[in-house]
């Protein structure tokens, strides 16, 4: 079933927080943790899945931490969602077999559509354009004081 969990939540909070706020360099987990109150037991293990899903990369050492594998433009909302679900464990009442025939026969077919629909439209929507929002919408970049535009 299509909800909005937590861990998908932080998991899509935390990544356009580090396209945001990175402007070229490594964002660390305490940043965005102190940013945007995402708790650092769930930011962590987000993160290490977001990495191995090359979503992510991470980077050691004392000025590591995690920047976008691939160009924000190409990182689909619906690609963090899909690597985040596999960290949870809630059973999908769509998939129990239980119920009446109306539900089987109508309202799990229509409710799949729509997740279905759903789905398909966070493909689409890239990092990128929900970067461009909060752009739009005044949230400050602390990224940008890392960025140097001279020739």
């Amino acid at each position: 079933m299509f909800k909005l969990s937590r861990k998908v939540l932080f998991a899509i909070e935390a990544v356009v927080d580090i396209a945001y706020h990175s402007g070229g360099q490594p964002v660390q987990s305490k940043e965005i943790t102190r940013r945007q109150g995402i708790p650092r037991r769930y930011l962590e293990q987000v993160l290490q899945r977001l990495v191995r899903a090359d979503i992510l990369v991470g980077v050691r050492g004392p000025r590591g931490g995690y920047s976008l594998a691939r160009e924000r433009r190409r990182v689909s909302v619906g690609e963090i969602i899909r690597v985040v679900r596999t960290l949870e464990t809630a059973s999908d009442p769509l998939e129990n077999e239980d119920g009446s025939e109306l539900a089987e026969k109508v309202v799990r077919p229509i409710w799949s559509e729509l997740q279905e629909e759903m789905m398909a439209r966070l493909e689409k929507l890239s990092v990128d354009e929900l970067c461009n929002f909060a752009h739009r919408q005044g949230v400050e970049s602390e990224g940008r004081q890392y960025l140097d535009f001279s020739i």
